[in-house]
C-alpha cells in the first residue's frame, strides 16, 4: 500500500478526495496563526533574540544542515548561540531535557543528538518551546537562540523567521494536509523574513547547496574516508529521513551502486534492519547513525552533509543580525 505522501506531488483522485479535510486543516491553522498575531493567544518574549528555522511542508527540506551552518555562522560573528528543538519521537518522561552528543536518541530524539554533536552548542528539547528556551537560558550562557523546526510554534516570540523549502518538490500540489504536504497556507512565504531553497527554485532567489563530506565508520569513528572510496562499489543505502531519495541520489551521483532501503522519517532501527544477509557495506545518513551506533559493526558507515547558503542570503541574514545588536 502506497504511503499518503506519494500523492502529494500532483492533483489526483486520492488528493482530490481528501480536499474537504484539507480545507478544514487550512482554516484551523490560519485561525490559530491569526489568534497569536492579534494577541488572543499569548506569546512569550525572551531576553535574547530568537531565530526560527522551519518549513511549511511535511518532509525533509535540508533544514537541519542549515541549522548547523547557522549555529557556526553566529559563533563566527561573535555570538554564543543555543539551540532548542521539540525532540520529536523522544520518549523521555520529563521535559524539557538537555542534550549532549552522548544523549540517548530514544529519549530525546535523533536530530537533537546530531545537532549537539555537530555544533557543540548548548541544546535543550521539549514540546513546550517557551519553557524549553527558558530552561536553556537558565543553564547556559547564551545570547541568541535558534529554534529548530519551530515555525508553527507561535507561543514563542521570534525575532527572525527563516523558511526552508525543497527546490525540487517546492510546495507539492499546493494542498494542505492531508491532501497535500502544506502545514500552512502558501502565503506564509510572504510573511517570513527570509526564504531559502535547497536547490534551484522559482519560489525564491536565495539558494543553498548540500555538500557531502567524509564517510565515517560507526564502529570506529576515527576511521574516515572520502565518498569516492566506495566508487563503483555495490553498497546498501539506508535512510529514515523526510526525503530519502535525495540521500540516495547523492550516492548515485558519486558512482556508488546503491541498493536503496527507504524507511519512515525518524524510524527506530533494529540491528537486523541494518544488517543485510551479505557482506556489502551499509551507508546511512548521519541522523540515522546516532540511533544505530550502539549496535553497528565495521561494515556500517554514515555520510556527513553540510549546507552552504549563497552570498545573497548571507548578506540579508547578516543585515538582520546587525539590527539585533543595534537594538
Amino acid at each position: 500500500m502506497k504511503r499518503l505522501d506519494h500523492y502529494w506531488d500532483s492533483v489526483n483522485p486520492v488528493s482530490a478526495a481528501l480536499l474537504p479535510l484539507s480545507w478544514l486543516f487550512r482554516m484551523v491553522s490560519w485561525l490559530r496563526y491569526r489568534a497569536y498575531r492579534v494577541g488572543l493567544l499569548a506569546t512569550k518574549k525572551l531576553p535574547v533574540p530568537v531565530i526560527v528555522v522551519g518549513n511549511i511542508t511535511v518532509g525533509g527540506t535540508g533544514k537541519t544542515p542549515l541549522v548547523i551552518w547557522l549555529a557556526r555562522h553566529l559563533r563566527d560573528l561573535g555570538y554564543k548561540p543555543g539551540i532548542i528543538s521539540r525532540g520529536y519521537g523522544g520518549k523521555a518522561a520529563d521535559w524539557p531535557q538537555p542534550v549532549v552528543p552522548e544523549s540517548n536518541p530514544v529519549l530525546v530524539g535523533d536530530e537533537p543528538v546530531m545537532l549537539a554533536s555537530r555544533t557543540g552548542c548548548p541544546l535543550w528539547v521539549g514540546p513546550d518551546r517557551p519553557a524549553t528556551a527558558q530552561a536553556l537560558l537558565a543553564a547556559a550562557d547564551c545570547d541568541i537562540l535558534i529554534s529548530d523546526d519551530g515555525l508553527q510554534h507561535y507561543a514563542l516570540h521570534r525575532d527572525l523567521e527563516i523558511l526552508v523549502i525543497d527546490g525540487a518538490r517546492g510546495l507539492g500540489n499546493g494542498f494542505s494536509l492531508p491532501a497535500g504536504p502544506l502545514r500552512e497556507r502558501p502565503s506564509r512565504l510572504t510573511q517570513v523574513d527570509l526564504v531559502i531553497a535547497n536547490g534551484p527554485s522559482d519560489l525564491t532567489s536565495n539558494q543553498m547547496s548540500l555538500y557531502p563530506g567524509q564517510m565515517i565508520n560507526l564502529a570506529s569513528p576515527s576511521l574516515q574516508v572520502g565518498l569516492d572510496y566506495f566508487k563503483d562499489q555495490s553498497v546498501h543505502a539506508m535512510a529514515g529521513i523526510g526525503n530519502p531519495e535525495r540521500f540516495f541520489n547523492t550516492l548515485r551521483a558519486a558512482s556508488l551502486q546503491a541498493h536503496v532501503h527507504p524507511f519512515p522519517d525518524h524510524h527506530c532501527f533494529s540491528e537486523a534492519e541494518i544488517t543485510p544477509d551479505d557482506a556489502l557495506p551499509v551507508i546511512m545518513t548521519e541522523k540515522d547513525a546516532v540511533k544505530c551506533a550502539p549496535f553497528a559493526h565495521r561494515r556500517h558507515w554514515y555520510l556527513e552533509v553540510s549546507a552552504q547558503p549563497d552570498m545573497g542570503f548571507i548578506q540579508q541574514l547578516d543585515k538582520r543580525i546587525r539590527e539585533f545588536r543595534d537594538g
